[in-house]
């Protein structure tokens, strides 16, 4: 399995079944071990999204984000430059797992905080020169700061992109068994919960770079660089 230097850029696309990308973002390696990738950001980093998603996004109009599912069921999509906004996010992917581990961080009075978990259900990571590959499943799992309380996010977008056809039966029986494994992890505080308290304490350091996307003939690896 290809590694990466602590503090390498690397980036994280979200690639359809297609070949073609429908995100990319820009992240800094903290770790990586046989256990997770451990990446994060901070405001600014360079991303690309899929336009009607920063479109959604900038109008306050959840309704786009379905126009994009369904551009998304019929190839057709386009790019719009970003930049992570707001949060300094942390990400924690084990190497085979249907999810992600994202916490949040934002502005208090000292600093940062940890606002919240959020667990993103998505392929299994197949790494690539720039970073690593995977692709966003749409359902996600909300956490508080202090693990008691949880609760599913976008199963109204998971229901449509499932009757679009993008998520297969077989994608939706690993999305499964994925949720009853996180929430084996959350009651157990096993995997990166249990070191939730150092994870909840981590602090971007300002000295770092912020990440940036490397130039699209470097960053494509073959695949068309449209969706993000």
């Amino acid at each position: 399995m290809r590694s990466f230097e602590t503090g390498q850029t690397v980036v994280r696309r979200d690639v359809h079944r297609s070949g073609r990308v429908w995100s990319e973002q820009a992240l800094r390696v903290l770790a990586d071990t046989g256990e997770a990738l451990v990446t994060a950001c901070t405001p600014g980093a360079e991303a690309q999204w899929p336009a009607l998603y920063a479109k959604a996004r900038a109008d306050g109009d959840r309704s786009v984000r379905t126009e994009a599912f369904d551009a998304m069921a019929t190839g057709r999509w386009e790019l719009a430059a970003a930049v992570w906004q707001e949060t300094d996010l942390l990400l924690w992917k084990p190497p085979a797992a249907w999810f992600s581990v994202n916490a949040f961080f934002v502005p208090d009075d000292h600093g940062r905080r940890l606002r919240n978990w959020y667990v993103n259900f998505e392929h299994p990571t197949r790494r690539t020169e720039a970073g690593f590959d995977t692709f966003d499943l749409t359902v996600d799992l909300l956490i508080d700061p202090d693990l008691t309380h949880w609760e599913w996010k976008d199963e109204d977008e998971y229901a449509h992109v499932r009757r679009l056809g993008i998520i297969s039966d077989t994608e939706h029986q690993a999305v499964d068994a994925a949720r009853a494994q996180v929430l084996a992890m959350l009651a157990e505080r096993t995997g990166v919960f249990a070191h939730a308290e150092q994870w909840a304490a981590w602090k971007w350091e300002p000295a770092w770079p912020t990440p940036r996307l490397p130039p699209p003939a470097t960053a494509a690896e073959g695949v068309v660089p449209k969706g993000g």
